[in-house]
């Protein structure tokens, strides 16, 4: 193991934060070099790049570094409950049997997907998927299914769930920011010809319009600036639920494997069950969608799920300094299994929008609430009209929810596609 320069975590930290801030500085200007430069580059691939090359000169290593561990257990978690701490189940019932459909629409298609793409790779290019204990190929595509399906949280969770070498981890990452990237620029040129999609589709854009007005007035009623007290009532969710989640984790896992032979098997499908890491992330979901249901859910108002995007992008940093750049082009396959895999999710999309004539608008948005997440559902909802962001908002972080439980299912079916 080569020694970093900077072997301090406080210093880590510290360049980490510092990397982040440069990147949504130069993100929010609207003229000039950095405006000419995000329109080709993403903000959030420079999250992870900026970390990958401070590991990858020798600068820090996530070998001795333990910030990953701390952004996993704490931050992870805690960001889990403020981004479902919102999340209304009756208002996204309310958009419509469409929306709904579109959106799951969307899951299946990352689900059934990623085996479908390996099996057509494999007919070709079999060392492409293949691999062999914790390099298995299906494993890192199992982080893609997170992604896909939920986001960075759920990404996270499966890389911890399914140990996936971290070496070649970098690599995953890569496809999943550049495939991502291409698809949403595609929903994005959609966007300004959805009036002729629409047409093709024989949509009924009614819905959306009176789904606009009452977005914009929830908005309007829950918007306030946000006091101390506030933010310290959002860290006490946070960080509450953070300790129970770690409490009953501890117990639920191993209770599991002492009791059920399958869950203790390490080579059983259902050994993920026995995995404290699983138990805290689910504990965690489950204790934002219950506190949905409460007054807690207003303090999004003052910004509950903002601060949960904030220890996301620092978990992205700890992710990215996992990266060894020189070791991303290894397998240049990988870029078309994402490819593949992500045609498979829009044929889909595209074939049951034209079915229950679906106006562009769900597939746009139910399509990012899941491979894009809470960082662009959002902004492609506000494509449409800005009110209409808290849609996107609202579906991304309902794919939270369902992200781990999915991935894993898709990670199962790709375990089999793979051979075992």
């Amino acid at each position: 193991m080569n020694q970093p320069v900077f072997s301090n975590d406080a210093i880590v930290f510290g360049l980490l934060m510092v990397a982040l801030g440069f990147v949504f500085f130069t993100e929010s200007k609207k003229s000039g070099f950095w405006y000419k430069f995000y329109r080709i580059i993403p903000g959030l691939l420079m999250c992870y790049l900026i970390p990958a090359i401070f590991n990858s000169f020798g600068l820090i290593s996530d070998e001795i570094s333990q910030t990953y561990f701390i952004a996993s257990r704490y931050l992870l978690p805690a960001s889990l409950v403020l981004l479902t701490l919102s999340i209304d189940l009756k208002a996204i019932f309310n958009l419509g049997w469409k929306a709904l459909v579109m959106f799951f629409t969307g899951t299946i298609g990352i689900i059934i997907g990623g085996p479908l793409a390996i099996l057509l790779i494999s007919t070709f290019s079999p060392e492409t998927v293949g691999g062999i204990g914790l390099d298995a190929t299906w494993r890192g595509l199992a982080t893609l299914a997170g992604s896909w399906i939920g986001g960075g949280a759920n990404q996270a969770a499966m890389l911890e769930i399914y140990e996936f070498n971290q070496e070649l981890y970098g690599g995953m990452v890569l496809v999943d920011i550049v495939v991502a990237n291409i698809w949403m620029a595609i929903i994005l040129l959609g966007i300004g010809k959805r009036k002729k999609i629409d047409n093709w589709l024989k949509a009924d854009n009614s819905a959306i319009d009176d789904l606009q007005n009452k977005v914009q007035a929830f908005s309007e009623k829950v918007t306030r600036n946000p006091s101390v007290p506030d933010l310290m009532i959002i860290l006490a969710f946070a960080f509450g639920a953070v300790g129970i989640a770690h409490f009953g984790s501890e117990h639920i896992s191993t209770y599991l494997k002492d009791t059920f032979d399958a869950v203790g098997n390490p080579k059983s499908a259902l050994s993920s069950f026995g995995s404290s890491f699983f138990w805290l992330i689910s504990i965690a979901t489950l204790i934002g969608v219950l506190l949905s249901f409460t007054k807690a859910k207003n303090f999004e108002g003052a910004g509950a799920s903002k601060v949960g995007s904030v220890f996301i992008y620092i978990l992205v940093a700890t992710i990215g300094m996992k990266m060894d750049l020189g070791k991303i082009l290894d397998n240049p396959g990988l870029i078309l299994i994402g490819l593949v895999w992500m045609a498979i999710h829009a044929g889909l999309l595209i074939l049951i929008a034209k079915l229950i004539k679906a106006p562009y608008f769900f597939l746009a948005v139910g399509s990012q609430a899941n491979v894009g997440g809470a960082a662009s559902a959002p902004v492609v909802a506000a494509a449409f009209h800005p009110s209409l962001a808290t849609v996107g908002a609202l579906l991304a972080v309902f794919g939270y929810v369902v992200g781990t439980y999915g991935a894993i299912l898709c990670a199962e079916l790709m375990k089999i596609a793979a051979g075992g």
